[in-house]
């Protein structure tokens, strides 16, 4: 498999791909790959999969991990935390650059990937792993995070008001490497969809 930029799709001779990108992502394709500035957010949101695999899909993402935190093991396994008894909340580390995307364009997203008005659950997933929850590892991202839960729960978008936490970054744990960009490596369906607006 070879990475090739957007920009570059026409003169690699993939240029009939370009249909399947919106006119956003060809103006903001250019990614600094050598950049030396980026951030990191920590997002959980139901099964990390899915949450990941729109993660990636998003311009200015750089990269993302699938782990566990927000508990109390240390070091633990995916069995470990399906259990329910860890504390850890399946989630997702994001590695981004803020010339491309904004903290507040991703938190964007992470209200339209999910469900945040149901405690403990998304979709068919139950249990305290599956929980809504924003990681700040810093006072800015706090205040972001708060101000982008209240305007969600003024749009009314759904009948509750979230319940995502919002809670200061632990250790990160690494998920086993057969958890890292499921989909791209087993082609399953989706577990979770981007809403509009």
């Amino acid at each position: 498999m070879r990475f090739i930029p957007v920009d570059n799709l026409e003169k690699e001779g993939y240029g009939e791909y370009l249909k399947l990108f919106s006119e956003h992502d060809i103006k903001n394709a250019k990614v600094d790959i050598d950049s030396k500035k980026t951030e990191l957010a920590t997002f959980a949101a139901g099964c990390f999969w899915g949450v990941e695999h729109i993660l990636k899909g998003i311009n200015g993402v750089i990269d993302t991990t699938v782990g566990y935190t927000g508990g109390s093991k240390d070091s633990p396994t995916y069995w470990d935390v399906s259990e329910g008894n860890t504390g850890h909340a399946e989630a997702v580390l994001i590695k981004y650059d803020p010339d491309i995307v904004t903290y507040e364009e991703l938190l964007d997203y992470f209200w339209r990937f999910h469900d945040p008005t149901t405690p403990n659950r998304q979709g068919p997933n139950y249990g305290s792993q599956y929980r809504s929850v924003i990681f700040y590892p810093n006072e800015e991202q706090k205040k972001i995070a708060k101000k982008s839960r209240e305007e969600f729960n003024k749009k009314g978008i759904f009948k509750n008001k979230a319940v995502t936490e919002i809670l200061p970054a632990t250790t990160f744990y690494s998920a086993e490497e057969y958890h890292q960009d499921y989909y791209e490596k087993n082609g399953g369906r989706v577990c979770h969809t981007l809403r509009g607006e």
